[in-house]
């Protein structure tokens, strides 16, 4: 009885357990588990203890749960906390300084208790002001020192204008006294610079003083000094300001302004320089001015570090202005993110505006008013909101001088910090004194706070041997606490005398004790092995086996408990899948299902009715094309009987009834006015249909009229006759027109033969005027014809001119504006060549054009540059005009001229002059032609050559955005300079109207591409309405080198867009290849266009009125995909900005939908050619409810035709609040907000237009652009090879707007941009062009090998040259016999290579004991590029124990035979080949892609090491690597490369830097074998038996792990990178970096706690030398702002562990030195956040390098050193054996850091749990397996395999494993069985086996020619991490051919 009266007690427990689980969400009181009475009043507010001994409820619970369960109100213990405000002054508007009120207050807080103060602050409107000015005193700022002298009545004004009460002193600093900042040779440690003071660190000048006079005298006295090195120590002299308060004379109740003058950097911390100086003790923080007021203490201490500088000028109140010059302007930005409060300005060079930036600087300090909470405990929260109650933003308070402002603070106590309860936290983190204050404010609310940790009075009297604990126990607080040796909840069960029968533990039903899940214990109770997962008195319910709802465990909105859901607040159902509230059926009135249907689980359950319902049983009128459509029929069979529902069963079913009325109302009061033709009479019925306006009716309101509207008795016969009438009336008017005008002329002839009226030849214009609309504008000119009358005879040249605008009047505004004369314009020139025109001068890039554009350049810019100011021309392009008289058929040069404006009457002289003399120095033109043309007027002459009546004048038009709505040109003809015609019509108008287009016609893109195996390319073509209603447009394709009916169908017709319409597709049908097409090799790229044309009613083309059409033969698709697959941000964060990344097929432009899956937010990504990540930006405040926290879902759906939607195709977004941040580093999070060119003052130059960039040869490219209006004082070039960053551009100032970019890189892909700079600093960027250089001829070959089959025979192999420069097409070897001083003894062979892929030949029949050089080179479209060789003599080399057959498909020459001979039958194509035309070399046709970064010039990464590296200290940025897919480029460094020769022998080490040799292992040629060894060794022996099949399929570029059916891919990044910095001579770094792909297994990642950052996502790994390493991450996605980093690192065999403090978060790298080569080191990085620090990133490196053999640890000089990375095991393989036991398989390393002596496996729970078990296996065979038993269905285990070496134990493999059950309740996403592997790399052994592994081709991405390289992930923490590494491959040559051994598993 009394064991089911203990069962009885257990179950009501957690009876109580499932009540309160079920209405609350969170329940700290009750999860605190608190044993006693103090611990449960401590858990958090509102929590209390029930004492009372007969209350079986849970006695730890919230108040009210309680008294629920029966607990008395009487006894229950609770806690209260307090507030007192101690002292409140109210605020004195008169007293002129800041306040506050209230002044002093004290709280306590209970754990997790909040509470909110009202606070006042007052700003006086000009309050005392303390300003102090700190300037450097190098020598650089000599100007700038003359400058201040000469502005003190200007300062005084200044002062006086801020402050009524001020004072201002002065400063001075240069640099530590001390090698190296300071030269220390006596004569300049006494004068460094002429007339200058000898060198200090800093000195108070001037105290503090309200005497100007005073102060400007004393500054006159000031000399200038001087230092070494750039960056200067003012950090020094702001610390000393600051704690010096007497010695600077800040007074207290002032506003501390700290003015701090330089044009340099600035030392910090540990920066390197104190280092090399011997200074290594931290600054004390102390005053150490002595009676000069000079600081004493700069040789002793280091300068302080940037959080030291934040911490002691916000606790002495100072806000510091860093006036500083471009030079160091960008440092200084950074730096003004740290501070709560600081500005940046930008000073001249001489510091001539310094005044100006201080008073910019404190109007924007006075504006961005801030509050913070000073020296706040840990314990505590803080937030401040703005009267009605929003958390306000930085900056956000606009409190006005003058006037009381006030706002909320809001505090909070932490219940736990760390996982820890804050009652458990040191006293000095939970209470102290926090300073509440605006940020210019001294005066602060003094908050005295602590956090109360109450304790019960009933624990201090407990009731000893209680006659309720069975006198074996005390009753403390109503409950009992046993003895030793008792238990239970009364003290009733003997723990010795208990029996341990398993039927105490068996419940009724179950066979097994404890259900066979737990142990059963004294008194019955059952203990549960996995507490975590199975509960209950006798373990019998699985938390895991609640129901589901979409997959999700009781619906992700409840808990599992004792089998059933126990749903949260707000949810019900059986799996929690119904919301209680009822909002998801609400209608659009706020009623419930529109009263028409009941909510049911949250969705509305709708009658059936025959109008569509939307989801909550409203008419969804949009599904029925509107409302007037969808109750049209109602209408008719209701008021007329007719239309479609005129059955009376059918009328009755309609949902609403109408009303006829005499009248309707307006269109605009009513939700839609219907009009329809009712088919019976011909009438026409009106009605109008709006919501009714009582919200409990939910019919709609229809109101019909009446009367229709039927037409009249017919008129029809009347029509025929109008229409005759009008038809005969035009007839006459055009037979009166045509008499007119052939009367005149007649007329006109006559005259003109009779001598008294002959007037001899007249030349004039045709027509009078023209009208022209913009928007039909085809050209930029108007071809205006002009005529001659008279006799033809003899030639007439006629100057025109033409004036833009003539219809403004002369006091219109544009007229009256005069344009600066000195404005550098462009200058359109127009000359007739006197070369005939063809076809290949219209065609830009064919040589004819390229030759004459350069004679033509070349000659106008020699007879131009007569003209001041004048630049070369630009843009030349040629043409043919029409109706140009007999020289119609001569070429017409089009360019453009840029000079001043002023320039431009002499221009035309100079033009014409030359014009006359038919040449234009030695360039031969067209006499009697030419134009000239600016921006607003033009000039120039035409020819009528003898015989010729008519020439047409090629006017411009200058047609710009800004011209009026209706403008007019005036072309006027001046004078006939030659020949004897008179001028007749003058004057000819052009009036230009600019409509507004109704709607604008545009192809989306200007290329598109689709496949051939789509059959059809649906084209789409978009319109732009502005103003709705019905438009067209025709359109046309045409062929390029696709070809109708060959390639695709041709279309042509017209598209019809009705009122809202915006886009229509046009479908062109594709057609398959051809049988001869297909066997094509290089098939040519086939294109088509398709124009637009013919926009009417109203419309116009727009930005592309063509399209060109690729038509691919198989392209790889486009994946798009969220970058991550949650994303946070805070309701504080302006827009919420979330990536969205490609990969795959990028060379077609490709689109996406997104959209929020609660329906709001939606749009479309753009994705155009080679854009790999495109941004969703989302504005919260556009969406009600998205700036709230809380959570939303993104989805991406319905891609663009080739293309798809990756796995990641929804991303959850995450919004939380805005929580506190810490002052020291509350800016972090806007890193990169600040735009230099937008803070900086006005007067900026825009962007210039029209850039264009052109490659001119290998290394040269050529750009130009349109000179920017406003005089620039220069232009700034940035260029940079694509792929790398911007910010590494190179940048070249220019005085013109072209330049020249030489020394480039050939065949390289560059990135530029162009902006111009005048005094106020740089302009704004053009956007970014891309151009190519042109290809070169390649380097040499890579290294050449030799395959050694005989010593007559060998196989001769190369690599790739290092730098194609283009396309490789051929390779050339040539072979020679030489002697010992290496002279040829006999003739030489040449044998060419046509395939490049075929980088291998076989040579036979050789002489035997015959040194041969052999020598190879590369040819490309260029030509041949110089030779690699080498000198071998087979006799020397060991041969093969295996006679080597014919290798199919490789060359074969034979020696004797002389002539190269075919025997091509089959060739490996799996080699590397980096085509130089793509951005990302790959390996041809079906091979890996080999990401080749920029900058890897190493020749199989060997360095030659010359000299000690420097180690620049770097300010405050960061090194950044280039991402995986970005473009490859050719080194940057020309490297000699290795000779691998030594002492006449071949170095077989040189595959691999290090010394790992390819050997060739002999083998069955069979595509089938089975091999069989014995291997015996020290004492033991052990069989392995290999079964091997050989395989061969498609490749790609992913590796495809197959498990059981399923696929895993995973990819491999491997990066090179050489940078110009830290090296002497060579430039070179040899880098490894190790990144992380996404998880494919998002389930198994543990969540890390919110605000703890992730793991860094990049370990990059550079050597700078034999024993030195620079460490690289990238910064870890975290919640909160990053603090710091720390970095770890030890021997891998065991060591030290060393750790460098990385203290500023900006930092991202750390040089290691004294390193031992040959050595593996482990690495570790993690970061730290105020949250604690975050899991670690691990690496493992070892730098390889010769070393001196008098001393081993010690590089040899000059010796070259690489890095390399051991190896893990092989991946690990799993194979479900059991319910409970697996099978796990692994190779051997191949690059194991020693002799493999065993391997130790371990295997543990994932999320904990059991014990840890250990497996030792012994050997080191190639594949290894162990059986492990014992395991658990549906529990993931981490398995760990290292390898015990000599050295020590190696790197670890982990992978993680669940066997899950076959029952259905947990289906595997595999067929059969499921194994989930993750691979896992980490930093800290055979048996006899049976291992069957299948080995397959299939273009395995981790081995190639040479390499390999192995994913290894990395778990941490539960972050996924992926190391690579890049080892030797063991090739097998299986009768000659080369064979990869590679992994295919299954299980």
């Amino acid at each position: 009885m009394g064991r089911w009266r203990l069962h009885l007690s257990v179950g009501l427990g957690l009876l109580a357990v499932l009540l309160t689980c079920c209405y609350a969400e969170v329940n700290y009181c009750f999860a605190s588990r608190a044993k006693t009475c103090s611990q449960c009043l401590q858990a958090g507010k509102g929590c209390a203890y029930c004492p009372d001994e007969t209350f079986n409820g849970p006695r730890c619970d919230l108040y009210e749960n309680i008294l629920a369960h029966g607990c008395s109100a009487a006894a229950v213990i609770t806690a209260a906390s307090s507030m007192k405000i101690e002292k409140n002054q109210q605020i004195n508007m008169k007293l002129q300084q800041s306040q506050v009120s209230p002044q002093q207050m004290s709280m306590t807080f209970l754990p997790g208790e909040e509470k909110m103060v009202d606070v006042e602050v007052f700003a006086p409107t000009k309050g005392p002001l303390d300003l102090y000015i700190l300037m450097d005193f190098s020598n650089s700022m000599a100007d700038d020192l003359d400058n201040l002298k000469r502005m003190g009545k200007e300062l005084a004004l200044l002062v006086e204008k801020l402050s009524d009460d001020y004072t201002i002193g002065f400063g001075k600093f240069v640099d530590k006294v001390i090698e190296p900042q300071t030269d220390m040779r006596p004569i300049k440690l006494a004068q460094p610079w002429p007339n200058s003071d000898p060198p200090f660190s800093f000195k108070n000048v001037i105290k503090l003083t309200k005497d100007l006079n005073f102060f400007n005298s004393e500054l006159q006295k000031e000399r200038i000094s001087g230092n070494l090195d750039a960056p200067e120590g003012g950090f020094d002299a702001i610390l000393q300001a600051a704690v010096c308060t007497d010695q600077i004379g800040w007074r207290q109740h002032s506003t501390h302004l700290l003015v701090f003058s330089t044009e340099s950097a600035f030392h910090y911390e540990s920066d390197g320089a104190n280092v090399l100086s011997g200074i290594l003790p931290r600054n004390d923080e102390k005053c150490h001015l002595d009676e000069n007021d000079s600081y004493t203490e700069d040789i002793n201490q280091d300068y302080p570090s940037i959080p030291t500088l934040i911490r002691l000028l916000g606790k002495h109140n100072i806000i510091p202005i860093f006036a500083v010059t471009n030079h160091s302007y960008t440092y200084y930005m950074k730096l003004e993110e740290y501070f709560p409060i600081a500005e940046v300005g930008l000073l001249q060079e001489d510091s001539s505006n310094i005044l100006q930036v201080m008073e910019t600087a404190f109007e924007n300090i006075r504006s961005k008013m801030s509050i913070r909470a000073e020296e706040r405990p840990k314990a505590f929260e803080a937030q401040f909101l703005s009267t009605s109650g929003r958390v306000a933003e930085y900056g956000a308070f606009d409190f006005k001088p003058g006037a009381i402002g006030k706002f909320k603070m809001r505090l909070k106590a932490q219940r736990m910090i760390d996982e820890e309860p804050v009652c458990q936290m040191d006293p000095d983190e939970k209470e102290g004194t926090m300073r509440v204050k605006p940020t210019t404010f001294n005066a602060a609310v003094n908050v005295k706070a602590s956090v109360l940790c109450p304790t019960c009075d009933c624990e201090k009297t407990p009731i000893t041997k209680a006659a309720r604990c069975h006198g074996n126990g005390d009753l403390v607080c109503g409950k009992c606490q046993c003895y030793d040796g008792w238990l239970s909840t009364f003290c009733n069960c003997s723990a010795s005398a208990s029996a341990l029968g398993a039927n105490q533990c068996t419940a009724p039903g179950i066979s097994e004790p404890c259900s066979g899940r737990g142990d059963c214990l004294e008194c019955g109770t059952c203990v549960c092995y996995n507490p975590d997962q199975f509960e209950g008195p006798y373990c019998q319910y699985d938390k895991t086996q609640c129901n589901r709802y979409g997959g999700f465990l009781c619906n992700d909105r409840g808990s599992c408990i004792m089998g059933q859901c126990a749903c949260t607040e707000g949810w019900e159902g059986n799996a929690c899948e119904c919301p209680k509230s009822n909002q998801t059926c609400l209608d659009a009135k706020g009623g419930v299902c529109n009263g028409r249907g009941k909510c049911v689980c949250g969705r509305c359950e709708c009658p059936d009715s025959g109008i569509e319902m939307t989801s909550t049983c409203e008419p969804n009128f949009q599904a029925q094309l509107g409302v007037c459509e969808a109750t049209r029929s109602c209408v008719q069979c209701q008021a007329w009987k007719t239309g479609q529902k005129k059955e009376k069963e059918e009328c009755e079913k309609c949902p609403f009834k109408i009303v006829l009325v005499d009248e309707l109302k307006e269109k605009e009061q009513v939700m839609d006015s219907c009009s329809f033709r009712d088919e019976d009479d011909d009438c026409t019925f009106h009605y109008t249909v709006e919501n009714p306006k009582d919200p409990t009716v939910k019919d709609l309101e229809v109101q019909v009229l009446e009367k229709k509207d039927c037409p009249p008795a017919s008129l029809l016969w009347l029509l025929p006759l109008l229409l005759f009438l009008l038809l005969l009336l035009g007839l006459l008017l055009l037979c009166c027109w045509k008499y007119c005008a052939c009367c005149k002329s007649c007329c006109q002839s006559c005259l003109a033969l009779l001598p008294c009226c002959r007037r001899g030849r007249m030349v004039g214009f045709k027509e009078d005027e023209y009208l022209l609309r913009q928007s039909l504008l085809t050209s930029d000119h108007l071809d205006t014809p002009m005529v001659r009358t008279g006799p033809p005879k003899g030639t007439d040249v006629v100057r025109w001119k033409v004036t833009d605008n003539v219809h403004r009047a002369p006091n219109h505004p544009q007229v009256l504006m005069k344009p600066n004369p000195k404005e550098t314009i462009q200058y359109p020139v127009s000359l007739r060549l006197n070369r005939l025109f063809s076809e290949n001068l219209s065609r830009p890039e064919s040589r004819d054009s390229e030759q004459l554009r350069k004679d033509v350049a070349d000659n106008l810019n020699e007879v131009y540059k007569q003209i001041p100011g004048a630049q070369k021309v630009q843009k030349t392009s040629f043409r043919m005009q029409r109706n140009a008289g007999k020289r119609q058929d001569f070429t017409i040069m089009d360019t453009v001229l840029s000079a001043p404006r002023s320039s431009y009457p002499d221009i035309v002289k100079l033009t014409e002059k030359n014009v006359q003399s038919g040449n234009f120095r030695d360039l031969k033109v067209v006499p009697g032609y030419y134009t000239v043309a600016t921006d607003r007027e033009a000039a120039g002459a035409i020819e009528f050559q003898e015989g010729v009546e008519s020439v047409d004048v090629h006017v411009p038009l200058f047609v710009k955005d800004e011209d009026d709505d209706k403008k007019q040109l005036q072309v006027e003809a001046k004078d006939v300079p030659l020949g004897i015609a008179e001028i007749g019509k003058r004057f000819v108008n052009i009036t230009i109207i600019k409509e507004h287009a109704s709607s604008v016609f545009s192809f989306l893109q200007p290329a598109y591409s689709y496949s051939r195996q789509d059959g059809v390319a649906n084209i789409p073509i978009s319109r732009e309405i502005i103003e709705d209603g019905r438009t067209q447009v025709s359109y046309r394709t045409r062929d390029l080198t696709a070809k109708d009916k060959k390639d695709y169908v041709t279309v042509e017709g017209d598209l019809a867009y009705g009122p809202g319409e915006t886009q229509k597709l046009v479908p062109v049908r594709l057609l398959e290849l051809g049988e001869g097409d297909g066997l094509l090799e290089d098939k040519q790229v086939k294109q088509f266009v398709m124009d637009l044309s013919n926009p009417r009613q109203g419309a116009k083309l727009g930005r592309y009125p063509r399209t060109t059409v690729t038509i691919t033969d198989l392209p790889d698709p486009s994946v798009m995909m969220f970058k991550n697959g949650v994303q946070s941000f805070t309701t504080s964060d302006p827009t919420f900005t979330i990536p969205v990344v490609r990969t795959g097929n990028q060379d077609s432009p490709t689109t996406v939908k997104w959209r929020a899956k609660k329906g709001q937010p939606s749009g479309t990504l753009k994705f155009a050619p080679r854009d790999t990540k495109k941004d969703i930006v989302i504005d919260p405040k556009a969406y009600p409810g998205l700036n709230q926290p809380g959570e939303f879902q993104l989805e991406l759906f319905d891609p663009s035709s080739n293309a798809s939607v990756g796995e990641r195709k929804t991303t959850l977004v995450k919004v939380t609040d805005n929580g506190p941040r810490s002052p020291e580093f509350a800016q972090l999070t806007q890193k990169g907000y600040i735009n230099q060119k937008c803070t900086s003052p006005g007067g900026h130059l825009p962007s210039p237009e029209n850039l264009q960039a052109k490659a001119t040869g290998p290394k040269n490219i050529h750009l130009n652009w349109d000179p920017l209006p406003g005089n620039p004082m220069g232009y700034k070039v940035k260029y940079w090879i694509y792929g790398d960053q911007e910010k590494d551009a190179q940048v070249l100032d220019v005085k013109t707007p072209q330049a020249n970019l030489t020394n480039l890189y050939p065949y390289c892909d560059y990135e530029m941009r162009v902006c111009g700079y005048n005094v106020m600093g740089d302009g704004y960027d053009t956007d970014i062009v891309s151009c190519q250089t042109l290809e070169d001829v390649p380097g040499e070959p890579g290294r050449l090998a030799f395959n050694v089959i005989s010593p007559t025979v060998t196989q001769l192999s190369w690599a790739e040259p290092a730098e194609t420069n283009g396309n490789i097409t051929a390779y050339e070897v040539i072979y020679t016999p030489i002697d010992d001083d290496l002279k040829p003894v006999g003739a030489a062979k040449k044998v060419k290579i046509d395939n490049p892929k075929k980088r291998m030949l076989l040579i036979e029949n050789l002489k035997d004991a015959q040194t041969y050089q052999y020598k190879v080179r590369a040819k490309n479209s260029v030509g041949w590029g110089p030779f690699r060789d080498a000198s071998i003599n087979l006799a020397s080399q060991p041969t093969r124990p295996l006679s080597i057959p014919i290798i199919p498909d490789i060359p074969i020459v034979d020696n004797e035979a002389g002539d190269e001979y075919d025997g091509y039958l089959m060739y490996s194509d799996d080699v590397l080949k980096t085509p130089a035309g793509s951005k990302t070399p790959s390996v041809s046709g079906d091979g890996w892609k080999y990401v080749k970064l920029v900058g890897s010039n190493l020749d199989l990464r060997k360095v030659s090491w010359k000299k000690r590296v420097e180690v620049i200290p770097h300010r405050l940025s960061t090194d950044t690597e280039a991402s995986s897919d970005e473009a490859p480029c050719p080194s940057r460094t020309q490297t000699p490369l290795p000779d691998y020769m030594m002492n006449g022998k071949w170095d077989q080490n040189f595959l691999f830097p290090g010394g790992s040799t390819t050997r060739n292992l002999s083998a069955s040629s069979s595509p089938v074998s089975t091999l069989s060894s014995n291997y015996r060794g020290g004492g033991s022996s052990f069989t392995t038996e290999t079964t091997t099949t050989y395989m061969s399929g498609p490749g790609g570029s992913r590796r495809q792990d197959i498990i059981g059916g399923g696929v895993h891919t995973s990819e491999v990044i491997m990066r090179e990178r050489s940078e110009n910095r830290g090296y002497t001579d060579e430039n070179i770094r040899d880098s490894i970096v190790m990144g992380d792909m996404p998880s494919k297994f998002p389930d198994l990642d543990a969540r890390l706690s919110p605000g703890v950052p992730d793991t860094p996502s990049r370990l990059v790994f550079s050597a700078l030398g034999p024993t030195a390493l620079k460490v690289s991450w990238q910064e870890p996605h975290c919640e909160k702002d990053i603090l710091g980093y720390c970095v770890l690192y030890q021997l891998l065999n065991g060591a030290e562990m060393k750790r460098v403090n990385v203290t500023n978060p900006a930092e991202n790298s750390v040089i290691i030195q004294d390193l031992l080569p040959n050595h593996s080191y482990l690495f570790k990085v993690k970061a730290q956040s105020q949250e604690g620090w975050g899991p670690e990133r691990e690496g493992v490196i070892t730098i390889e390098s010769a070393v001196d053999p008098k001393s081993p640890l010690s590089p040899m000089p000059g010796s070259p050193f690489t890095l390399s990375t051991p190896s893990a095991p092989g991946p690990l393989v799993f194979t479900a054996l059991s319910p409970d036991s697996l099978q796990l398989s692994w190779e051997k390393p191949r690059k194991p850091n020693g002799d493999i002596l065993g391997y130790v496996v371990t295997c543990e729970q994932l999320h904990g749990g059991g014990d840890v078990r250990s497996f030792q296996v012994n050997g080191d065979s190639t594949e290894t397996s162990l059986t492990v038993p014992n395991l658990t269905e549906n529990v993931p285990y981490k398995f760990k395999v290292q390898a015990r070496t000599t050295q020590g134990f190696g790197p670890e493999r982990e992978g993680i494993i669940t066997i899950e059950s076959q029952d259905g309740s947990a289906l595997s996403q595999y067929n059969t069985q499921s194994m989930t592997r993750r691979e896992v790399f980490q930093m800290p052994t055979e048996v006899s086996t049976l291992t069957n592994v299948s080995h397959s081709m299939i273009n395995d991405p981790y081995f190639s020619d040479g390499m390999m390289m192995t994913t290894q992930h990395t778990e941490t923490s539960g972050m996924m991490t992926r190391q690579i590494t890049k080892e030797v491959v063991q090739r097998s040559v299986m009768g000659g051919t080369t064979v990869t051994k590679k992994m295919f598993y299954e299980s």
